[in-house]
This record gives structure tokens, sequence and C-alpha cells, in this order.
């Protein structure tokens, strides 16, 4: 899987800041919705707490990659974000996240969705690669990192 045919320039963020998982994905919904008018905001955000609440998706490494299934969308949508700084996000190391990489797939693509996921956390297992993430600079900077340099 090549992070360009889900990821796109314009859901790319490097600096974002917030103070907590939960006004993370709230700002995680209202990039996707900028980006793409099929989506609500609100209720994008109330399916990736829902899955949220399930259990973290926190991977470690500094890395969450918050996830759902949704009826708004028809093809798989992701989304990168640096967080200027890291916040507590219950991940399996207990190390605060700055990289996130949110994923929404259509309601019913039960097996993409998991290939998907396996798939990025893959990627995001790759110490060069995160570093490079991090070292980006930029919105633009970051999204050529993730498309050009994904593992």
């Amino acid at each position: 899987m090549s992070l360009n045919a889900i990821l796109s320039q314009g859901r790319t963020h490097w600096g974002t800041s917030v103070g907590s998982k939960k006004r993370l994905l709230e700002q995680i919904s209202v990039f996707v919705a900028d980006d793409n008018s099929q989506f609500s905001a609100d209720d994008l955000f109330n399916e990736l707490l829902a899955r949220e609440r399930l259990g973290s998706t926190g991977i470690g490494h500094g890395v969450a990659i918050p996830h759902c299934r949704s009826q708004q969308c028809t093809a798989i949508t992701g989304i990168l974000l640096k967080l200027a700084e890291p916040i507590d996000f219950e991940a399996i190391d207990d190390q605060p996240v700055d990289l996130v990489f949110a994923l929404i797939v259509p309601a019913e693509a039960h097996d993409e969705h998991i290939k998907v996921l396996a798939s990025l956390a893959n990627v995001f297992n790759d110490d060069g690669f995160r570093q490079q993430l991090r070292n980006a600079g930029s919105d633009e900077a970051l999204y050529t990192t993730a498309v050009t340099r994904a593992p």
C-alpha cells in the first residue's frame, strides 16, 4: 500500500496544536470535512471517538493510528498530522504521541480496513521514517516525506 493512494496534501498538517486525545480527534474530523465535503465533522468525530473508546489506537514510538469505518466514506481516506507537542494517548508503550495517521474507511470495507491498518503499522514501525516525518518542518515537506519515503 502506498500512502499517496489514501493521503492528500490537503489532509497533511505539520505543527497541529491540541491538548488532548479528544481535541485531536475533533481536529482530525474538521480537517477531513474541510478537505472533503462528503464528511460531516460532527459525525466523523463521533465515529472516531466511539472506536477510540474500545481501546487506544496508540501503537507505540510516539505514533497513533485512530481509525473508523464510516457510512459517509466512499473511498479509504487518510490524514497525517505531526503535532506541535506530544500528547498522552494511552499508547501501548505509555509514550506520548506526536505522529498521527488517521484512517477512515467505507463501512462495508472490513477486510480492506484490516489490511490497510496492518500496512500502516508496518510503515510507522520504521525508526528512520518516523524521524524523517518529525524533521519535515512544514505541511508540504511532511506530505512529500510521507508519500516518497514510506518504507
